[in-house]
């Protein structure tokens, strides 16, 4: 479609923008990336607007993906058919499993990256993907026609039409920079903020908030003494995120360090809370919880002697470190002669300081699950807009809001995952019931079905989805069609292949595991907690049978996880069944709230500002009680 424009008689007028766009993304940050990349490989003309083509997915904070639960919703995304696993995986310098300890619902993948080939190896998979167009500029509002957006319009005053935008502006918007009594507008060091779109969407209705993040200093690798901290290395047989074939780090990792600060660097840090702007009043907003800064973990947990700092590669061949454990906006003077008095860093030459930035975000609750925004329609908000912290929340949101832009283009529907499916559908279903007032950081402990959601079945759980709404490719379908049905095959030779008592028994007692008197199927005693798959290799029938059929270690492992975790695995699963029920009662868009006044107040008053869409999403919203459920339902005729 083509976009006709009035031209002076006699002259002829060629535009850079004489296409109307699918999809045009505001923003080239991790969510901006793969909304962008999802909706062109649905088949969509799509076009990036980035105010810095050369910050194309820049690791702004920390050089790393995956972590705790983080890790999970990378493997989801690559399932989906996003690109953050692939970009991880061929950026990676170090690899680890986290929690390996624990059962395997709290096993979370994590990478330590080269911060410069990650943004590389993103911009270079952007550039090779159909359908999608690049533009530097910045956007400084949106074209409204009636209650659609339609477009953009830049500061050169370019106007590009588009079908659906999806905004994921990160801290750009009104970002204001503080580094002690000094503070400068900007939406990360070097960079300027995005004015214009805050105050558009006030004027269309929208509520808006601020909040606060921040960063550590970067410092000079070659100043500090390594031989003072301790070695934190990668695993062993390293693994990759990505379900495709991608290349682990067999050869060569590289390793983080561990120190510790002390009360004297406490002591000297106190120096400066009056000039922090933290402290002194000129920061209002809310920063992370779940990652304060220094001076903040000084204040808060002030009967904590010392604190860890984790020192942390830039990438290969960069002398540059990251300072994990540091975030701060104290002065930099500060900063300086406080590291300094961190064992290891006693002759540290500092790269930049760090620092803290404010920025506008909009409460997530004026969402509906696509991410497309109940006041404006084809709008779509996506990463740190939404109140979120964290490159994986942010490309997990952008991969859902690209998806769902693409199919409101084509009139479908949009695509939505539950709670009991995965951590992408915890995140957006808690961000747009609950809302935050602070930034939201995904944790294992706030999905109640965990189990379900393991970071090895990520593929088995989503490509499928994936797949029938034109994403996932044929080969990653062919992929996972591959893995269910060998790990079945696995786990139906366990169930029929039984193990007589005189060869059972050697294992068990090895194990201090109870005796069997009888032949014994093999998944009732691979089973039991103290069994693992080397003692299994001990029965002949079971290492003969992994032999011929060649089965990968992915397939071992889960099957595995599916013998020994099956109880489990069939009561999570048996609970969120239960709540299907509610999940498909839908509310009547235009539900009048205030006639139940059986029901309490708050509740009257949340249910009409969030409007959820289902019962389910109803009853987990803070405020409404399981009578005020049942009220709901009365008044629907169920």
């Amino acid at each position: 479609m083509y976009i006709c424009k009035k031209v002076p008689r006699g002259t002829t007028q060629t535009t850079m923008f004489d296409k109307e766009y699918d999809v045009l993304v505001v923003g080239g940050g991790h969510a901006g990336s793969e909304a962008a990349a999802a909706s062109a490989n649905m088949g969509k003309r799509t076009l990036l607007v980035t105010m810095n083509l050369q910050g194309i997915a820049q690791m702004s904070c920390n050089p790393a993906m995956g972590g705790i639960a983080k890790g999970q919703i990378v493997r989801e995304i690559d399932a989906i058919g996003g690109y953050s696993g692939l970009v991880s995986d061929s950026s990676a310098i170090q690899f680890k499993m986290l929690n390996k300890s624990k059962g395997p619902a709290m096993w979370s993948p994590r990478v330590q990256s080269d911060r410069m080939r990650f943004a590389e190896d993103w911009r270079t998979m952007l550039e090779q993907t159909k359908n999608l167009d690049f533009y530097q500029e910045m956007v400084v509002g949106l074209l409204i026609r009636g209650n659609k957006c339609v477009g953009v319009k830049t500061s050169l005053g370019t106007e590009i039409s588009s079908r659906s935008v999806v905004l994921t502006n990160g801290t750009f918007l009104n970002g204001l920079i503080h580094i002690g009594e000094k503070n400068f507008g900007g939406g990360r060091a070097g960079e300027k903020a995005s004015k214009g779109i805050t105050e558009q969407l006030i004027d269309l209705g929208f509520d808006y908030g601020r909040m606060k993040t921040g960063t550590p200093p970067r410092v000079d690798g070659r100043s500090l003494n390594f031989e003072k901290m301790i070695e934190q290395p990668g695993d062993d047989e390293p693994k990759t995120f990505s379900y495709l074939n991608t290349s682990s780090l067999l050869k060569h990792q590289r390793s983080c360090h561990l120190t510790y600060t002390s009360t004297d660097v406490h002591d000297l840090l106190k120096e400066g809370f009056d000039r922090s702007p933290m402290f002194n009043g000129r920061i209002k907003s809310v920063g992370p919880r779940y990652c304060p800064s220094i001076e903040d973990k000084i204040d808060r947990f002030s009967e904590k002697e010392r604190h860890q700092i984790f020192v942390e590669p830039e990438g290969w061949n960069t002398v540059e470190c990251y300072i994990n454990g540091f975030s701060t906006s104290l002065p930099e003077d500060i900063q300086f002669r406080a590291l300094r008095l961190v064992e290891g860093f006693e002759q540290v030459r500092f790269f930049r300081p760090g620092y803290a930035i404010e920025y506008d975000y909009f409460p997530p609750t004026q969402l509906s699950y696509s991410l497309e925004t109940k006041i404006v329609k084809n709008l779509f908000f996506a990463g740190q807009i939404n109140g979120t912290t964290g490159y994986e929340e942010a490309a997990s949101q952008g991969l859902i809001a690209g998806i769902n832009a693409s199919l409101a283009v084509s009139g479908e529907e949009p695509f939505v995952l539950k709670r009991d499916e995965a951590y992408i559908g915890v995140l957006i279903d808690d961000l747009i019931t609950k809302g935050t007032e602070e930034p939201y950081r995904m944790f294992t402990s706030r999905a109640e079905y965990r189990t379900l959601l393991r970071q090895d079945n990520a593929d088995i759980r989503l490509t499928m989805k994936s797949f029938d709404i034109g994403l996932a490719s044929q080969d990653r379908l062919k992929r996972v069609g591959n893995k269910i049905e060998r790990t079945n095959k696995l786990v139906s030779f366990y169930k029929g292949q039984s193990v007589e008592p005189d060869i059972a028994n050697p294992v068990l007692k090895a194990k201090h595991s109870s005796p069997i008197k009888q032949s014994n199927k093999l998944f009732k005693i691979f089973s039991r907690p103290k069994i693992t798959m080397s003692d299994l290799y001990n029965f002949p029938p079971v290492e003969k049978y992994i032999k011929e059929n060649n089965f990968d270690d992915d397939v071992i492992e889960q099957a595995e996880i599916q013998v020994k975790y099956s109880g489990y695995i069939t009561k999570e699963r048996n609970n969120a069944n239960k709540l299907i029920r509610l999940e498909g009662l839908r509310i009547p868009k235009g539900f009048d709230y205030s006639k139940l006044k059986s029901m309490s107040a708050e509740a009257r008053e949340k249910l009409a500002s969030i409007r959820p869409e289902t019962v389910a999403q109803a009853s987990r919203i803070s405020g409404v009680s399981p009578n005020d459920v049942s009220v709901l339902l009365v008044f629907m005729g169920r």
